[in-house]
């Protein structure tokens, strides 16, 4: 049986079991607030209890690293359209100590990509005008990059005026939330 073949099956018997109803949300965030944050596993379950969250209080975006570095870029425009139409009213951006980005280098990236992909990949990246070093670095800081992010948002032509956006950073070992620096 393949990994599919098993999410399936347990998707019927939930489905059979109606083991969804606990999670019943409407779909505007109750706490009126948006979560940027990192793709890492280990936040999927903690951070929203260490933040004292529950199933449709929040929208929750993730990417790697929680970086928000392209004020035009699909996460930006996730959370505009999270405040403008999904009724959010604050921003926070959450990095976490042992982040994977931390310190990757493009270098690094590059070579792990040239193992499963041919050169013609590369040519065609190239074409599209992408520099990968620049693209595919992580950040050297986690303050600095939680930092950042929140002066992308904050700064942003058509974030609604007085919102409120702030950086969080959390352990992932314990769930302890300190303010970025």
């Amino acid at each position: 049986m393949t990994q599919m073949d098993e999410i399936l099956a347990f998707n019927k018997a939930f489905i059979e079991r109606k083991a969804y109803l606990p999670y019943k949300a409407p779909s505007r965030p109750v706490k009126k607030m948006t979560i940027v944050t990192c793709m890492d596993c280990r936040l999927i379950e903690l951070l929203p209890q260490a933040m004292g969250l529950k199933n449709g209080d929040a929208i929750m975006i993730k990417c790697a690293g929680g970086i928000i570095d392209d004020p035009y870029g699909n996460t930006m425009k996730s959370i505009l359209v999270s405040l403008y139409e999904l009724e959010s009213e604050a921003v926070y951006v959450i990095g976490h100590s042992d982040c994977g980005m931390h310190g990757l280098t493009a270098d690094k990236m590059i070579a792990d990509i040239e193992k499963r992909v041919n050169d013609s990949v590369f040519a065609r990246v190239a074409e599209d005008g992408k520099d990968l070093h620049q693209w595919l670095n992580g950040f050297q800081s986690l303050s600095d990059q939680v930092n950042s992010s929140v002066a992308v948002v904050k700064n942003h032509p058509l974030l609604p005026p007085n919102t409120p956006v702030y950086g969080l950073i959390i352990d992932p070992a314990t769930g302890a939330l300190t303010l970025a620096d």
